[in-house]
């Protein structure tokens, strides 16, 4: 029997139509004025100081791209703003008295990662006219908010997992109440952060971007969607409670970083809502790739456990969708962020751009 099924993110836009039984999978938003041309996008992997460890990602191809977009060295700029985030964040979690919890802190907040997020932050600063000092705060405060995120995520009490980033989860290594009090401590620093250190913003937009921060996490962001992902364990979920779960567990906050970049930046409230619309899809695409590198890598090639959700009877886009389909809404998903990106300066929007196609073609 066929059937269709629109996907709303965030319930008013970005509509998709997604047809089964043969027929044509057909977006509601016009594509075809997208100007990219495509490439090759060679991405690093920040797991350590070093950044010694890089991957060449797959092409992402926009067959309606008629014009060039700007050369950009987006490796260079990964490793150049990776680095500068780290250090940032050492320098905001120093080993002091208790040293126990400090050291937790430490141990997951500084393990490695992409450092996606606060990149993103700055490069939507930077996009705005801003400059990655004014960013900074903000950018290691989502860095932070993701850390505690991931640390109570790996609890057993949650998804029960022992690999994150290659390494023991911060439960197996410092037991499950330090871990706990780990992530409590930096949601709680993440705002004291951008509080305290940020410089050279008007007052009003430090507290619009705490604000911004402030519902990515709770109830209307990261903890609704957790709450929603656990109630739903073991049951038949439909695509639109699925886009619920990974708009709010995961969109939210890739949302929080670029918005607060572009807050940061001096924005105008028109520029910061197409950001937020351009973050909206990256952030979906990001937990699409996840979902589909979840059934299709190892978990030596993730540097966490393979296979969880398919274990835990979790919905996923390739079980509800299957992998050709979930690729090709990862696909549209891509060209509604390239729509946005473009109404902006083609040179600075060149880092959104390339991170846009990054965490498309990213391998773990």
């Amino acid at each position: 029997m066929a059937f269709s099924t629109t996907i709303s993110i965030y319930d008013n836009s970005l509509l998709l139509k997604k047809s089964i039984n043969g027929r044509n999978i057909q977006p509601r938003i016009p594509l075809g004025h997208i100007k990219f041309l495509p490439m090759k996008i060679q991405a690093t992997y920040v797991a350590n100081p070093s950044l010694k460890q890089s991957f060449q990602s797959q092409e992402v191809t926009d067959k309606s791209q008629k014009a060039p977009f700007p050369a950009f060295e987006f490796n260079e700029y990964m490793i150049e703003k990776a680095n500068q985030v780290n250090k940032a964040l050492d320098k905001a979690v120093p080993l002091q008295h208790p040293h126990k919890i400090h050291e937790a802190m430490r141990y997951s907040l500084l393990a490695g990662g992409k450092r996606v997020r606060p990149v993103l932050c700055i490069a939507s600063c930077e996009l705005v006219g801003g400059d990655e000092e004014l960013a900074m705060p903000a950018a290691c405060a989502v860095e932070m908010i993701h850390t505690m995120s991931l640390i109570h995520d790996d609890l057993p009490c949650m998804d029960n997992d022992d690999l994150r980033r290659g390494k023991p989860t911060s439960h197996k290594i410092f037991g499950e109440d330090t871990a706990v009090l780990a992530g409590d401590a930096l949601l709680s620093l993440a705002f004291e952060h951008v509080a305290r250190n940020t410089r050279n913003v008007s007052p009003d937009r430090v507290v619009q971007a705490i604000s911004e921060l402030g519902s990515t996490v709770g109830a209307k962001g990261l903890v609704a969607g957790q709450i929603v992902d656990i109630e739903s364990e073991g049951r038949e979920v439909s695509l639109s409670k699925l886009q619920y779960i990974h708009v709010h567990k995961t969109a939210k906050l890739l949302e929080a970083a670029v918005v607060c970049g572009a807050i940061m930046g001096g924005a105008d409230d028109t520029s910061v809502e197409r950001l937020r619309t351009y973050a909206r899809s990256i952030g979906l695409l990001f937990q699409v790739v996840d979902d589909i590198l979840d059934v299709t890598k190892s978990s030596e090639e993730l540097g966490k456990t393979a296979g969880k959700d398919l274990a835990s009877d979790k919905a996923t886009y390739p079980k509800l969708m299957g992998i050709d389909e979930a690729k090709k809404f990862a696909a549209r998903l891509v060209d509604q962020a390239n729509q946005e990106i473009a109404f902006f300066d083609r040179v600075k929007a060149a880092p959104l751009y390339h991170l846009t196609h990054y965490i498309a073609n990213r391998q773990n």
